[in-house]
């Protein structure tokens, strides 16, 4: 069912008769789940540079920015990864990532009011600031969809990932994540 992820639409609902009947009988309050995991999300962040919106919603879509990892307490991840040249490690940038996708999920409450409007993460693109030795991007960035996986659960929040490793990304942060979120319509 859940193997051609880049169909995950609602005109897949032909291709994969049983994905409509999940997204119409999902039961799950996302915010109590949330609550059940132990998880406390950090305030909803605002833009870093000279842009004012966090999202652009387009029809039933939601563009989501780079988000940072910001931590709970306000403090900022930063570094590079690349324990093999002194660099932050593997679980530093995972948790950094992790961090990002909190920070995305806490815009998607702030901008939707409920998060069980979230109908599908359809993409994330991760950007990991990295040294040039380093090639588990990849592993960094599970931080984000394991959250994400977490949160929302299947098939919600089975997504479409990209990761890239760079020499560097402002603020000197770890990693940079955006995200294109499908939403149901307001009730």
């Amino acid at each position: 069912l859940l193997r051609n992820i880049c169909s995950l639409t609602r005109s897949s609902s032909k291709k994969f008769p049983n994905l409509a009947a999940l997204s119409a009988t999902r039961q799950i309050h996302i915010e109590k789940k949330i609550e059940e995991l132990g998880i406390t999300l950090p305030s909803p962040s605002q833009p870093k540079a000279n842009y004012n919106i966090v999202c652009h919603a387009s029809g039933n879509m939601l563009y989501v920015s780079g988000h940072l990892p910001i931590k709970s307490d306000g403090e900022l991840c930063v570094g590079r990864v690349g324990p093999e040249s002194g660099g932050k490690t593997v679980e530093e940038g995972y948790e950094a990532a992790r961090h990002c996708g909190l920070n995305i999920i806490s815009t998607l409450k702030n901008q939707l009011g409920d998060l069980d409007r979230v109908e599908q993460v359809v993409k994330v693109f991760g950007i990991v600031n990295s040294t040039t030795d380093f090639k588990h991007q990849h592993l960094v960035m599970d931080g984000c969809s394991d959250v994400l996986m977490e949160v929302f659960g299947k098939p919600v929040g089975y997504h479409a990932r990209s990761a890239i490793g760079t020499s560097t990304l402002p603020l000197d942060m770890v990693v940079e994540v955006e995200a294109i979120v499908q939403i149901k319509p307001e009730e």
